[in-house]
């Protein structure tokens, strides 16, 4: 069966214990405007006219299970039930079963088989997120990274999963080993991956980047609006400046700025 991903990342939701308390931390440090989505319980988070995430309440029976606050990135699909199939096939576990947005598109929850989570979407025609927004806009998420405890093994998934090819790696010494990028097509990433998460001793997950003005100046602000920082400011190859962060709540999330010139 052929691969069936169409352009990585797509979208993303933000499952959070405090909706209010939420929606003012990222309104004052991305700078988004949450609104009201008429279908239901749901926020959209933008800025000017462009939406580039959504924000719930986490499921009652997810938290009840210790679930925490967390940032769940969807990869477009073409066919979510086939996608989530071939997922189980691969070694991976379907945590919410296929089901439908109405007059959005169609999604499931999966996780990796070392345990990361990640969701699969596929819009209806001219509805929903479809992956085109400019990765570089500010308030846009521009790189995904996975934080696991055996990446090779992680490869061999999503790349049979979703295709992805390679693009490059770099070693990071031997604390943390190498880290391995790739993305839709060889000549650009949107993201990577490394045994960070076996370093740390964290359970595997997904890390998502999102875009800011400045990385140094946002980092200032978030430990007054009750967040923290957990790593960085750093500048990373390729000309970026990174940090990686947790929101009042305990969602975890990062942030990427051009780096400033010297």
């Amino acid at each position: 069966m052929a691969n069936d991903s169409i352009r990585g990342f797509v979208w993303y939701d933000l499952m959070t214990h405090d909706v209010e308390g939420a929606k003012a931390f990222y309104g004052d440090i991305i700078g988004w405007k949450a609104t009201k989505w008429p279908g239901g319980d749901y926020w959209m988070l933008s800025i000017g006219d462009k939406s580039y995430a959504g924000l719930m309440a986490h499921d009652e029976a997810a938290r009840k299970a210790g679930s925490p606050p967390m940032w769940l990135g969807y990869v477009g699909v073409r066919n979510v039930d086939a996608t989530a199939q071939r997922a189980k096939s691969l070694g991976g576990k379907v945590l919410a079963e296929p089901r439908d947005i109405p007059d959005v598109g169609r999604f499931a929850v999966l996780a990796d088989p070392q345990g990361a989570v990640f969701a699969i979407f596929s819009p209806k025609p001219g509805a929903g997120p479809d992956g085109v927004q400019n990765p570089n806009d500010v308030g846009n998420f521009s790189w995904a990274e996975l934080n696991t405890t055996d990446w090779k093994a992680a490869w061999k998934f999503y790349s049979n999963l979703f295709g992805w090819k390679p693009t490059q790696s770099m070693d990071m010494g031997p604390e943390y080993g190498e880290y391995y990028m790739f993305g839709t097509s060889p000549e650009k990433s949107f993201g990577g991956m490394s045994n960070t998460a076996k370093m740390l001793k964290a359970p595997p997950h997904w890390l998502h980047y999102i875009r800011v003005t400045n990385v140094d100046e946002t980092v200032k602000r978030i430990p007054q609006k009750g967040g923290k920082i957990v790593n960085g400011p750093m500048d990373v190859p390729g000309g970026d400046r990174v940090a990686q962060c947790v929101d009042p709540q305990g969602g975890s999330f990062a942030i990427v700025s051009s780096a400033a010139k010297k």
